[in-house]
């Protein structure tokens, strides 16, 4: 499978979770607003939310995949070696995970304050709430950490789709608790959410399990041992985790300080505004990165450096292709999106400005958020996870600096424009560091193209500009208003955008079209 055709397939699923996810934050938005409620299970969502962003798209993956795969190589093409070493990771995974599971549940009181000092208001109302939500969704983490082993072994065999439809599985079910079992006040909606997360849990390792019996895959539960194979995983995975979480870790900083300085709401304005950012990641990065890491590791593995080098400068292009107007359009409409989106029943007007101003300073560090999930593939397919840790741990340091600094003058958009800050100094490290180890070369080709996106994506900045006043009033009337004024309002600039890359020749449609064909070579 061609690197745009998977890229495709696992954004063309992401794409479908990430509206039924958006469904979800709308009925979320309605029936428990951005209050307390709201605040208490986000903060309780946040942990395992860190853990499935870690696992299912990030380290584990980035470890185990590469792994299995030189097994499968070693051995010819047989699976037979690859799948006893998914049995051994599997052996220790499962007790620990469990264990973990156990003790996080029992000690969910000292998390939930670690996280949020008790709130700036002392209100232990809404820190029992917060307290109890955790309880409900933290047996979501064990459950992920086993569906993202089956699904990389699903990955490392080509069947990526069957991973990337998973997270369909979890807005479902919130959006099946919000719509039948919502209560009669955010509260009980909240804690109808924090339960189905649990449920989602099981959904989607059912969903994974039977994936891997129809692909013939069926791993036999081993007494644990900590073989030299399963070590050399665990001495990855870890720094994996920092390296590619390192986004993920600078939202969860975020949200605890929102959490401890900050008045009632900004731990809700910053999700529903992130959530919205993450939409055009987990389409684009996610899915690029996902593809690619195979792909890297099987020329890297054959010698083929320079195979390698075009891949990773085509992912670039179509990353940047895809994600600039992205950026631009959630940057300088982020009013007119997140109020035609979001605001009904308990989610307000002013919900609506504070939480478009934390979309439009997030989205400043789009980019950067995407280039991230295409760059580290190319450490990590070369067995080095140590470079991607040192750089987000740096990342991370900005990232603090940053809140501590702007937080008090911006509030909870400061906390955005940190979190944006340091993605860029994330991505542009990674850059820098595989340049200089002569790992990457940006070719003619990805040069040319670089200013040709920007003018593109300026072209399509000018007509939203000039559009978003004419449609705004549009925005909080009946749902089919508020589609079509979106539409009018997206589509408009999508179209400009499209007609100025044309025109710049960043692309033709047959080349799309023969890109995307069945035919297309990686």
């Amino acid at each position: 499978m061609s690197l745009l055709r998977a890229t495709a397939t696992i954004g063309g699923l992401t794409l479908i979770s990430r509206i039924a996810g958006f469904v979800r934050d709308m009925l979320m938005a309605r029936f428990v607003g951005a209050g307390m409620a709201a605040d208490a299970f986000l903060i309780a969502f946040r942990l395992p939310n860190l853990f499935r962003a870690l696992f299912a798209e990030g380290a584990f993956s980035a470890a185990f995949v590469p792994m299995f795969n030189r097994q499968v190589g070693a051995d010819a093409g047989d699976i037979t070696g690859a799948k006893r070493f998914a049995e051994e990771v599997l052996a220790v995974m499962l007790p620990f995970l469990a264990i973990f599971t156990v003790i996080m549940v029992a000690a969910a009181a000292p998390v939930v304050w670690a996280l949020t000092g008790g709130f700036p208001d002392a209100d232990p109302a809404k820190f029992a709430l917060a307290v109890d939500f955790t309880k409900l969704t933290f047996p979501y983490l064990m459950l992920i950490s086993l569906v993202s082993l089956m699904g990389g072994i699903l990955n490392s065999i080509g069947r990526f789709w069957v991973n990337a439809a998973a997270p369909i599985l979890l807005n479902l079910a919130l959006i099946a608790g919000l719509l039948l079992f919502h209560g009669a006040d955010p509260v009980q909606s909240a804690r109808v959410q924090a339960l189905c997360v649990a449920i989602a849990g099981i959904l989607q390792f059912v969903w994974l399990l039977w994936a891997c019996a129809r692909a013939d895959i069926r791993l036999v539960l081993r007494w644990p041992a900590l073989g030299p194979r399963v070590h050399q995983l665990l001495t990855i995975v870890g720094p994996a985790a920092l390296g590619a979480g390192a986004v993920q870790f600078n939202l969860l900083v975020s949200t605890a300080l929102a959490a401890r300085f900050l008045p009632e709401g900004a731990v809700s304005y910053l999700y529903y505004a992130d959530r919205l950012n993450q939409l055009p990641l987990g389409l684009i990065g996610i899915g690029v990165g996902t593809a690619l890491l195979p792909a890297l590791s099987k020329q890297l593995g054959a010698g083929d450096d320079k195979a390698a080098l075009h891949s990773q400068n085509r992912a670039i292009e179509l990353v940047l292709l895809l994600t600039l107007p992205a950026a631009a359009a959630l940057t300088v409409a982020a009013l007119p999106i997140i109020r035609g989106l979001l605001q009904f029943g308990a989610f307000t007007a002013a919900n609506t400005v504070a939480t478009a101003e934390a979309l439009a300073a997030f989205s400043l560090g789009l980019p950067a958020y995407v280039l991230i999930k295409v760059l580290t593939p190319g450490f990590h397919a070369r067995q080095d996870t140590k470079t991607p840790v040192r750089i987000a741990v740096a990342s991370m340091l900005v990232n603090l600096i940053g809140n501590l600094t702007l937080i008090w003058q911006f509030s909870h958009v400061g906390i955005a424009l940190a979190t944006a800050l340091a993605a860029w100094v994330n991505a542009g490290a990674l850059w820098w560091v595989l340049r200089k180890r002569g790992h990457f070369a940006s070719d003619a080709r990805l040069r040319r193209t670089l200013p040709r996106f920007a003018a593109a994506a300026a072209a399509m900045v000018a007509v939203l500009l000039a559009l978003a006043p004419f449609i705004l009033p549009f925005t909080t009337g009946p749902l089919v208003v508020r589609a079509a004024a979106l539409a009018v309002l997206i589509g408009t600039g999508g179209l400009a955008y499209l007609a100025a890359a044309r025109g710049l020749g960043l692309f033709t449609f047959a080349e799309l079209r023969s890109r995307f064909s069945r035919k297309a070579r990686a």
